[in-house]
């Protein structure tokens, strides 16, 4: 049903300076679902991460945010709905963190734009949920790394949205970091039935955590579904040109994906 679905694509394609970037790109989204995106660099993971936030609009295609042409909605309407975490985060600015979460708000604030009871409410819910309350007074610009993007994910809880949108959250993370960020966003997922859409590089995260993958190369769908359909290591080996080893996690029956050294490649079955 339409009322299911958070985000329907259909034969999206974009380009720069006449460069085509995507192309024919279609897909769904249901509500609350963990949908991840990978794919190597320079396949125009960010540019659709954009395009579905409402930041670039397809040159070619339709797309529908719950039900509606996300041409129909009003910038501060689509707001409501959707949330962006961009890869590049400014830390040298130094905004206090509250104020910084607080932004959040803004696609629901009154006339003067000045922030409500409710609004309040939102920002220390945010900030307890990303366990950042203990840094509401102190400056973007004397956080680490790992602070500042949780700092970002709470703006973007405190926005109040449907969906969440996160370009490679934990890219430069160190591994902890990385399951903590993950962890939140299953969090989201299964506490607030947020519909989450990120952009990973590390595919066994995204194998660990999506409910869908979806594999992109040079701007085109490959392959999308469960993790077990998508990484196999002959769509993954013929996407990223090198040789992978891809067996079952032993956490649980899912993919896990090994990429292996050249001195290995003649050990292993069937080279």
């Amino acid at each position: 049903m339409m009322d299911e679905v958070s985000v329907c694509a259909k034969n999206i394609s974009y380009a720069y300076d006449g460069v085509s970037v995507l192309s024919n790109l279609s897909f769904t989204v249901n509500n609350g679902e963990f949908f991840i995106v990978i794919g190597p660099n320079g396949s125009g993971k960010t540019t659709l991460m954009k395009i579905i936030a409402g930041l670039l609009k397809p040159r070619i295609g339709k797309l529908e945010i719950k039900g509606q042409s996300i041409k129909k909605y009003k910038r501060k309407i689509l707001a409501r709905k959707i949330a962006f975490v961009p890869q590049q985060i400014p830390t040298d600015f130094p905004f206090v963190v509250e104020d910084v979460v607080l932004f959040g708000r803004s696609p629901h604030l009154g006339t003067f734009g000045l922030a409500s009871v409710a609004d309040i409410s939102h920002l220390k819910k945010a900030m307890k949920f990303t366990e950042i309350s203990d840094l509401a007074r102190r400056r973007l610009n004397q956080l680490s790394g790992g602070e500042c993007q949780r700092v970002f994910i709470a703006r973007a809880i405190c926005q109040n949205p449907d969906i969440i949108v996160l370009d490679e959250p934990t890219a430069s993370l160190d591994i902890a970091h990385q399951l903590r960020i993950m962890d939140m966003m299953e969090k989201m997922k299964q506490e607030k039935n947020i519909t989450v859409i990120m952009v990973s590089h590390d595919v066994n995260l995204a194998a660990m955590y999506a409910d869908t993958l979806m594999l992109i190369n040079r701007g085109q769908q490959v392959r999308v579904g469960p993790p077990g359909a998508v990484l196999t290591y002959k769509t993954l080996e013929a996407v990223y040109g090198c040789p992978l080893l891809v067996d079952g996690n032993p956490l649980d029956k899912l993919p896990r994906v090994t990429p292996v050294p050249g001195r290995y490649i003649k050990k292993m079955p069937g080279r």
